[in-house]
């Protein structure tokens, strides 16, 4: 059995979860997210508690099993939670400001970078002095928030000889020694 896929889902007040049709809609005080799962999977939910079981023990079954309990556990928790994310750009002269849903950031280059971010992700930047810019993020959807960050790092990733970059908060960036002094 897999560890993951047998462990159950508890579905806090104020969240509901329903299936239909093999797509699976969770809504809660959020927002709502809707996921399609493979038709094998089977999901009951009883008392408050939501549990999946496979049909059989095939390799792509226990596989699926685990991946769509981890899905549905990420829905349940961001509409019922959130999801939230820092983001820190470390760098002399960098600078993040937004406008509703547009994010612009000043990360050394000739040029300003506009980030259009989608409605789902709320957005909000701090600068304060003698403090490093911040981002925030924050979501119901966990897979949507990780992709906005991951679009926001790579236009400047954190680079480990002087750690300028974007990074998130409490990251630790390896760093490495410079050229070594000739003998």
């Amino acid at each position: 059995m897999s560890r993951i896929g047998k462990l159950p889902i508890q579905i806090p007040a104020g969240v509901t979860v329903t299936e239909k049709d093999s797509i699976v809609t969770v809504k809660g005080p959020k927002g709502e997210l809707t996921q399609t799962i493979n038709p094998d999977i089977k999901i009951s939910i009883e008392d408050g508690v939501l549990s999946l079981t496979r049909p059989s023990d095939e390799r792509t079954h226990r596989a699926i099993h685990g991946l769509y309990r981890s899905l549905i556990n990420n829905m349940v928790v961001g509409v019922s939670e959130g999801y939230k994310k820092e983001l820190e750009l470390v760098g002399v002269g960098y600078r993040a400001s937004n406008v509703g849903q547009l994010l612009e950031l000043s990360l050394g280059f000739t040029h300003n970078i506009y980030l259009h971010l989608p409605n789902e992700v709320k957005v909000e930047t701090k600068s304060e002095r003698n403090k490093n810019p911040l981002i925030i993020l924050e979501s119901a959807d966990k897979q949507l928030i990780g992709q906005v960050c991951a679009k926001i790092r790579s236009f400047r990733m954190p680079e480990p000889y002087k750690g300028k970059g974007i990074k998130f908060v409490g990251e630790e960036i390896r760093r490495k020694s410079g050229k070594s002094a000739a003998k």
